[in-house]
């Protein structure tokens, strides 16, 4: 049980210095681009759906390991084991839209629920950081 909560614990430590990396980079450029004001936020939109992805990929990477190691548990329903499926089944999780297609068995499920919250957490932390961006460089014509 100490190596799945280490495991876990090391996952989501990685996406959350990933995302608070593309946030603080972001909040550097921002002031240095010469865009225009409302185009800083497109951009911002775009390179935060992609720290999302990259993200969602570590998990996905996490849920294969773990899937074709013994002892770690196994997925059950429309799941062939594949790296997409585990793409797929991390994209659901994330978002917490758990479409249950797919479902963890084992110590797997640990790992879901974890990226559930953790997806919950850095979308919400996103959601801030372009409102408070918005506010600062959104120009009323």
């Amino acid at each position: 049980m100490l190596t799945v909560f280490a495991v876990n614990i090391m996952v989501i430590a990685t996406v959350v210095i990933i995302h608070y990396e593309f946030m603080f980079r972001f909040t550097l450029l921002m002031p240095k681009l010469t865009v225009r004001h409302r185009f800083r936020i497109v951009l911002g939109v775009f390179g935060a759906l992609c720290a999302h992805a990259i993200e969602i990929w570590i998990f996905a990477l996490s849920f294969l390991w773990m899937h074709h190691a013994d002892g770690w548990g196994e997925f059950d329903g429309n799941f062939e084991g594949s790296l997409m499926d585990c793409v797929y089944f991390s994209f659901s999780t994330y978002t917490t839209l758990g479409f249950g297609d797919v479902v963890p068995h084992g110590e797997l499920r640990y790992l879901a629920g974890l990226e559930a919250l953790t997806g919950l957490v850095l979308i919400t932390w996103t959601a801030s950081f372009l409102y408070l961006e918005m506010t600062r460089y959104w120009v009323r014509d």
